[in-house]
């Protein structure tokens, strides 16, 4: 089982110690992504924008492995509010329109990094 680290400078670099993405047997397991631009400049001044941004940071990692959003299988969802909870819905919605939808967990947490206010993983097929 060989383990390969995911790039892209086209999404938000990491903020710590850690891979974008980590592909391994057929899987792609995307880190968390935050609302940041390419630079890793925070951006976004709605919940709406600043989940599109997550979204296609995501996209553009999980295109860098080799795959993209129609094979994403798992969502993990971290907000840091839950009133956000339908306007996050509605762009999450445009992104994810197939006929099966990943399984998704949504969960309100204190305080994300960089003070994000929106955060995303995944597991994909490659």
């Amino acid at each position: 089982m060989s383990q390969q680290a995911v790039y892209t400078a086209e999404a938000a670099p990491p903020a710590g110690p850690y891979s974008q993405a980590v592909k391994v047997n057929g899987l792609i397991f995307c880190s968390g992504q935050i609302h940041a631009d390419a630079e890793g400049n925070m951006v976004g001044e709605t919940i709406e924008e600043r989940t599109e941004q997550v979204l296609k940071n995501m996209s553009l990692v999980l295109k860098a492995a080799g795959s993209d959003m129609t094979k994403v299988v798992k969502v993990v969802i971290f907000l840091d509010d839950m009133g956000d909870f339908a306007k996050m819905n509605s762009v999450y919605g445009k992104w994810f329109t197939g006929e099966v939808k990943p399984a998704r967990s949504c969960v309100a947490a204190k305080q994300l990094p960089k003070g994000a206010t929106v955060e995303m993983e995944c597991i994909a097929l490659a």
